[in-house]
C-alpha cells in the first residue's frame, strides 16, 4: 500500500532531487573534459548517475534512490581502491555523498510507494556512525610514523658539543652558537613540566605596517640575548635592547627605514653581536651589535645605549648601495643576520626575484668590524677582483644573491654562504659559466681575502627557485675509524639533506647524479640530464604527485584540480619550466626546509625538522604577452609593482606566472599534511618519528577558519630549536601556536596562541636562574596569519620550578 505523503514531504523530496541534479551536471561537464586530458571516467558516470537518480526521485521512483545507492557503494569501492587507507583521501570522495545519503534514507519512506521505516531508520543510523567514525578519525593526527628506536644519549663524536665562547645562559647567535645548532644546554623547562609554562611578558615593538603594507609584513626575527641585553629587530630594523626577566626596554634605536625601500618581506631575520678588539672594555662600543638593513645599511650600534659607533663607516653607518649600479628602493636589500669572523663583517644580500636579468649584482663582501670599511668582495664573475668599483663602474650584474643566514668557522677562517639564484631565476640560458657554478651551491669563502675556497652545488641548471634558504649547520661527523671530521648539514627545499666535509666540501654521505626530466620545456633553455641526490639520509618529502592525491573539500572542486594537474606539465622531481601549458614545481619553491633551518642536538646525534609540502603551479609567457599584461621589472621608469601572480623577467625571452597549486575554494589541490615535523637520527640515518605539524584551526575553504583543533598539517616558515631539557620548541605553523614537542616521541606535550602569526624561529635563555622561551609573534603576509608587534616570553611558574 502507498504510504501518505505530505505536500511538505513532496517539495522536500523535489528539492534534493535537484540537488542531486545540480551536482551532476557539474561532475558530468568537468568529467568529460577531465577524461579528454586522459584523465578517470569516474566523474563523468557518477555525473550520469546522480542526474538520472534526480530524475527519477523528481518523479517519485523509488529506482531513483535504488540507483543513488548503488553509485554510494561504488563510490566506496573506487575509494578504495584509488586512496587505500589514505583517511584524507576518502574526504572529497565520500563526505559530500554521504551527507546526501543521510538525508535520502530519512526520505525513502516519502519515495514513490514507500520503503520500510525500520529499514530506512537502519541506514540512517548505520551513515549516522560512519559519520562518527569520520569525525574521530579527523581528530586523529594522520601520516604519523614512530620507528620506536630510543634516541642514543652519546654524541656522534667524543668531545663537548656544546659551545665554550658563550655562557649556557645565553643566546649570542641568530642559531644560538657559532655552529647554528639551534640547541641550548638548559633543562629547567624539561619534558615533564613543559605542560606548566606560562606567559610571563609580552613586549610590542610598536612596528606596525601602515595601512596598504600589510601584504609585505614578515618580522621573521630571532632575538639575541647576551649577559643582561635580550635585543630585538623590528620588520624595518628598528632595535631595541629590553630586559631579559621583564621584558621592559631599556634603549630604542629607530632605523628610519623609508617604507618604498622595502622589498617583498619587511624582515630582519637576525642580529650580530661583536666584541671590539680595540675598544677597551667598559668603553662605549666595545660590544655592538652589527645589522644590515632593508634599505641597504651597515649599522653598529653600542650594546649598552644604542647609539650608533661614531668610530664606525660614517656616523655608524657604511653605505652597501656603493658598487651596485642603477636600481630602485626595495630591489636590493639584507634581510638576514650578518656574519662577523676573525674580524670581519661578511654581508650577503637579497635580489627581489623575477625581476629581470640585469638585476644588480649578488656580490658578497667584507668589512672591517672595527671601522666599517670595506676589505674585499667576491664578484662572481670577476673572482680575482677583489677592489670595490670606483665611480662609475659596478659589481657584475645578475649574478647569483645569497639572502639565507650565513655561518662561518673561526678556526678555518671560513664562511658558508648558501647561494641564491642567478637574475632571472626561472630561466637559466642566459646565465655565464661563473654564475652557473655556484647557482644553488654552498660556498666556502675565506674571510680574510675573499678569495673562493670550494662550493658545492645542490640543483645544476636551477629554474625552479630551489635556491639554499636554509642557514647550515656544524658539527664534527665520525670517519670510517671514528675519528671526528670537520662537518655541516646543509637542507634544500628538495627536502634534501646534504652532509659535507667543512674544510674540502666534498660529501661525507653517498650523494648520487640521477636522471631527471629534460623534454616538455622550452628549446632555448636546455635542462641538465641529472641532479645530485643525497641518497643516505632520509628525504623530507613524499612521493610524486598524481591524479588520484588531487585534493579538495567537495568532488567538484577536487575534480577541478584533477582538471588542473592533467592540464599541467608533470614530470616528477624538476619538470622543466614550459610555455604550451602550465607545470608544477613539487616539492615548490617553498618546499622542504626554507630559511627555518634545522635544529641538531649533537649530544644524541638528533636532526629536527619542520618542513613544507606546498606544490606550485606556474607558466611561462612569452615577452610580447608580458610586456601586454603590463609586467615592470624593478628597473623600469616609473615603476608600479603589478599585483597578482605576474612576473617580468625582463631582459629575457620570457615572462612567469606563479601560484600556490590551489582549487577554486583557496585549498591546496594536494592531499594534507601540508607540514610536518621529522627527527632523524645521524646514527643510523634513519627517520626516528614524523608527524604532521599544524592545525586547521585556522584554516579552511575560501579563507574561512574552521576553528577546529584537526591536526592537518599545515604550511609553516621559522625553524625549531631543540633543549638538553628534551624539548623542541618550533611555532612557525598558520594556526599562529607554539609548541612544545618530546625529542623522544615527537608527542606534543604543550602549546600557546599566539598573538599573531609565530613565522619565526623561537630562542631561549636564561636570567636570574629561570629559564624563558621567546617567540617573535609578528605575522606573516605569505603565510595570511595577520600582524602584530608582539615579542611573547613564557617561563615556568615559580612553585613548578
Amino acid at each position: 500500500m502507498e504510504i501518505n505523503k505530505t505536500k511538505g514531504h513532496l517539495i522536500f523530496a523535489k528539492i534534493f532531487a535537484i540537488i542531486l541534479i545540480i551536482i551532476g551536471l557539474p561532475l558530468l561537464i568537468l568529467g568529460a573534459y577531465l577524461s579528454y586530458y586522459g584523465g578517470t571516467w569516474y566523474y563523468v558516470l557518477a555525473g550520469i548517475a546522480l542526474i538520472a537518480s534526480g530524475v527519477l526521485i523528481f518523479k517519485d521512483k523509488l529506482a531513483g534512490a535504488a540507483l543513488f545507492g548503488l553509485f554510494f557503494v561504488l563510490t566506496i569501492v573506487w575509494t578504495i581502491f584509488e586512496t587505500g587507507d589514505r583517511f584524507w583521501g576518502w574526504v572529497p570522495r565520500l563526505a559530500l555523498f554521504a551527507v546526501l545519503a543521510f538525508i535520502l534514507t530519512l526520505l525513502l519512506p516519502r519515495i514513490g510507494r514507500g520503503f520500510s521505516k525500520k529499514i530506512s531508520y537502519v541506514l540512517t543510523g548505520i551513515i549516522s556512525l560512519c559519520f562518527v567514525i569520520a569525525v574521530v578519525l579527523a581528530f586523529i593526527p594522520h601520516n604519523q610514523y614512530n620507528s620506536g628506536q630510543p634516541l642514543s644519549d652519546q654524541p656522534l663524536t667524543s668531545g663537548n658539543t656544546n659551545d665554550p665562547t658563550q655562557a649556557d645562559s645565553d643566546w649570542k647567535y641568530y642559531g644560538r652558537d657559532a655552529n647554528a645548532t639551534r640547541y641550548s644546554p638548559l633543562k629547567q623547562i624539561n619534558a615533564d613540566n613543559v605542560s606548566h609554562l606560562e606567559r610571563a611578558w609580552v613586549y610590542h615593538t610598536g612596528d606596525l605596517p601602515p595601512e596598504g603594507k600589510k601584504d609585505i609584513w614578515a618580522a621573521e626575527h630571532t632575538p639575541i640575548k647576551v649577559g643582561n641585553g635580550l635585543y630585538v629587530c623590528s620588520a624595518t630594523n628598528n632595535i631595541s635592547r629590553i630586559d631579559p626577566a621583564t621584558g621592559k626596554e631599556t634603549w630604542k634605536f629607530n632605523a628610519h627605514t623609508a617604507y618604498q625601500s622595502i622589498p617583498y618581506t619587511a624582515a630582519c631575520r637576525g642580529l650580530t653581536y661583536y666584541e671590539s678588539k680595540t675598544v677597551p672594555l667598559g668603553q662605549t662600543c666595545h660590544s655592538r651589535i652589527v645589522l644590515g638593513t632593508l634599505d641597504m645599511r651597515l649599522i653598529a650600534l653600542d650594546t649598552e645605549t644604542g647609539k650608533p659607533c661614531d668610530n664606525f663607516g660614517k656616523n655608524g653607518t657604511t653605505d652597501l648601495t656603493t658598487g651596485l649600479g642603477p636600481t630602485v628602493p626595495g630591489f636590493v636589500s639584507v634581510t638576514s643576520p650578518v656574519t662577523i669572523v676573525n674580524d670581519t663583517i661578511v654581508v650577503n644580500h637579497e635580489v627581489r626575484d623575477n625581476q629581470r636579468r640585469w638585476a644588480p649584482s649578488g656580490v658578497i663582501r667584507g668589512y672591517d668590524a672595527e671601522t666599517g670599511q670595506f676589505k674585499w668582495a667576491w664578484d662572481v664573475k670577476r673572482p680575482h677582483d677583489k677592489a670595490e668599483p670606483q665611480a662609475g663602474q659596478e659589481y657584475s650584474r645578475g649574478t647569483p644573491n645569497s639572502w639565507a643566514t650565513m655561518v662561518s668557522d673561526e678556526k678555518l677562517g671560513l664562511v658558508y654562504i648558501p647561494m641564491g639564484n642567478a637574475a632571472a631565476d626561472h630561466y637559466s640560458a642566459m646565465r655565464s659559466p661563473e654564475e652557473e657554478a655556484v647557482n644553488a651551491a654552498v660556498v666556502a669563502i675565506d674571510a680574510k681575502t675573499g678569495d673562493l675556497r670550494w662550493k658545492f652545488q645542490t640543483v645544476h641548471k636551477d629554474v625552479w627557485d630551489q635556491d639554499l634558504g636554509s642557514q647550515p649547520t656544524l658539527m664534527d661527523y665520525p670517519d670510517s675509524t671514528g675519528q671526528p671530521v670537520p662537518a655541516m648539514l646543509v637542507p634544500t627545499k628538495l627536502g634534501q639533506t646534504f652532509l659535507l666535509n667543512r674544510v674540502t666540501g666534498q660529501p661525507l654521505t653517498r650523494v648520487e647524479e640521477r636522471p631527471v626530466p629534460t623534454t616538455g620545456g622550452v628549446k632555448d633553455d636546455i635542462r641538465s640530464p641529472t641532479q645530485p641526490f643525497s641518497v643516505d639520509i632520509p628525504r623530507l618529502g613524499f612521493a610524486d604527485l598524481t591524479e588520484s592525491k588531487m585534493w579538495g573539500i567537495s568532488p567538484i572542486d577536487q575534480l577541478i584540480c584533477r582538471i588542473k594537474y592533467r592540464k599541467a606539465n608533470y614530470q616528477g622531481f624538476d619538470t622543466p619550466p614550459s610555455l604550451d601549458k602550465p607545470w608544477i614545481m613539487y616539492p615548490g619553491n617553498n618546499g622542504g626546509s626554507d630559511w627555518g633551518s634545522y635544529a641538531y642536538d649533537g649530544n644524541r646525534g638528533v636532526i629536527i625538522a619542520n618542513w613544507n609540502n606546498t606544490p606550485m603551479y606556474a607558466q611561462l609567457i612569452t615577452r610580447a604577452e608580458a610586456n601586454k599584461e603590463g609586467l615592470q621589472s624593478m628597473d623600469a621608469k616609473n615603476y608600479k609593482p603589478v599585483p597578482g601572480i605576474g612576473r617580468p623577467m625582463a631582459d629575457t625571452p620570457y615572462g612567469v606566472k606563479i601560484s600556490a597549486f590551489l582549487s577554486p575554494t583557496g585549498m591546496l589541490c594536494n592531499e594534507p599534511p601540508y607540514g610536518m615535523i621529522s627527527a632523524i637520527d645521524l646514527r643510523t640515518k634513519s627517520v626516528l618519528w614524523q608527524h604532521p605539524l599544524g592545525s586547521a584551526e585556522r584554516n579552511g575553504p575560501f579563507g574561512l577558519a574552521t576553528h577546529m583543533p584537526i591536526q592537518i598539517g599545515t604550511p609553516n616558515n621559522g625553524g625549531p630549536i631543540v633543549t638538553a631539557g628534551g624539548v623542541i620548541f618550533v611555532a612557525a605553523t598558520t594556526d599562529n601556536k607554539i609548541r612544545a614537542i618530546d625529542i623522544h616521541t615527537g608527542k606534543e606535550l604543550w602549546s600557546d596562541t599566539l598573538p599573531a602569526g609565530g613565522q619565526a624561529t623561537p630562542m631561549t635563555y636564561s636570567i636570574n636562574g629561570e629559564q624563558y622561551l621567546v617567540i617573535m609573534a609578528g605575522g606573516h603576509h605569505f603565510m595570511g596569519t595577520g600582524v602584530s608587534d608582539a615579542l611573547v616570553a613564557y617561563k615556568l611558574p615559580k612553585s613548578i620550578k
